[in-house]
């Protein structure tokens, strides 16, 4: 029997009971949309945690104060006060960074008029919008001369500066409180949105980090150095001597640092990680109702061969092979297989999309996903459909034409 005709006859089978094939597919459907929905909500959030993390800055090694032990007493990473703006002159004189800040922060509250706003302040250095590629709305950044003189300069996010003076207002040379303390307005920086950690990075304000210490925390040592390396084919080896650097200035080795170098590799990296193993578990589960659906398909198959006895018997007397029967029922559980698991992509496609772009969530559905999604819809009916097959393919004909 020609492989068309085996086809035809397949679907003819499938045809006559529309409803009880619609319901076995079903459980293909719901598995097979459950993981393309799974998979794109995992894709979504690590591509937007690798850009955000992007947002912070290219080539960027950030190093952080460390934890410090006291008693036997781990205070966790930023406990320890060892790091301090000397450091980060230390840094400035390796071959293979190209920019360095420092970074001190604190939340205060900031006044302008009858308008106020709690908000978080980051002392830095001029070098901190390069780093991050991050340029002005209006105005300028502080310059070397204002760090050195711990001038009462800021620079005001974007969310502050529409808070404080409205949307579309310039506010240069505009004078504001910050802590009972008199600062002159130097510009706005350009809207950058949410950063790493879901940080709203407009809402902030940048002031020397000078100023912090001496006029707003009285605190001698920083919280974190940002250096930026000449190249992305250096980072590796920019945060390796970072690391010598560090150690030699603070006099320890290994796993007795005071201080934590990472590069944003690193942090993208972990983040992935992170998210990738969430995401293979929401996909796992998901998967179970393939695994459930791959039952019912055999379950029907089975019942199909029981109602089809004397069909297949009659087949078998007048010259079918037992082959052309087997490959019949194979056909019909691999059919219910993937038209389920099409109609499942097409329905986690929409899953996926309406979450985009009615629920602020990102989801990418991708490539591999819905290849994975077929393959494995196609196994499914084959694993499941084998059995039942098998068994209509080994009736014997007499018996068969007999049954009731």
């Amino acid at each position: 029997m020609s492989i068309l005709m085996t086809l035809r006859i397949a679907f003819k089978a499938l045809a006559r009971n529309k409803l009880r094939t619609a319901l076995t597919m079903l459980g293909m459907i719901i598995g097979v949309a459950a993981v393309i929905a799974m998979v794109a909500l995992g894709t979504g959030a690590q591509v937007m945690i690798e850009d955000q993390i992007k947002t912070q800055g290219t080539n960027l090694i950030t190093v952080m104060a460390g934890s410090a032990n006291a008693g036997g007493v781990r205070t966790g990473a930023g406990g320890n006060t060892r790091l301090l703006p000397e450091d980060a002159q230390q840094l400035r004189d390796l071959p293979e960074i190209e920019y360095v800040a420092e970074s001190i922060g604190t939340r205060l509250q900031v006044i302008y008029g009858a308008q106020n706003w709690n908000t978080s302040a980051e002392g830095t250095n001029v070098d901190l919008p390069v780093i991050r590629a991050w340029p002005l709305k209006y105005g300028s950044f502080f310059t070397d001369e204002d760090v050195k003189a711990a001038a009462k300069v800021v620079v005001l996010g974007t969310n502050v500066s529409n808070t404080l003076f409205g949307e579309n207002v310039d506010p240069t040379d505009a004078q504001i409180r910050v802590r009972n303390q008199v600062f002159r307005v130097l510009g706005v920086m350009s809207s950058k949105g949410t950063g790493a950690a879901g940080v709203n990075m407009d809402d902030q304000i940048f002031v020397p980090y000078t100023t912090v210490m001496k006029k707003l925390t009285g605190q001698q040592n920083i919280q974190r150095i940002f250096a930026q390396a000449k190249s992305a084919e250096t980072l590796d080896a920019a945060a390796a001597s970072v690391t010598a650097t560090m150690r030699t200035a603070h006099g320890t080795s290994g796993a007795d640092d005071d201080f934590m170098v990472r590069t944003a590799e690193d942090i993208v990296a972990l983040a992935s990680a992170n998210t990738s193993t969430m995401t293979s578990l929401l996909a796992g589960i998901a998967g179970v109702s393939l695994l459930v659906g791959g039952i019912g398909i055999m379950n029907i198959m089975l019942v199909s061969v029981t109602e089809r006895t004397r069909e297949i018997g009659l087949r078998l007397a007048i010259g079918a092979r037992g082959f052309d029967v087997l490959l019949q029922f194979l056909i019909e559980a691999i059919v219910i297989s993937i038209v389920g698991g099409a109609a499942g992509i097409g329905i986690g496609y929409a899953i996926a999309t309406f979450l985009n772009d009615y629920q602020q969530m990102a989801a990418i559905v991708p490539v591999n996903a819905v290849v994975t999604a077929v393959a494995f819809s196609a196994a499914v009916g084959i694993f499941f459909g084998f059995y039942p097959a098998r068994k209509a393919a080994g009736l014997d004909p007499i018996e068969a034409l007999r049954f009731e």
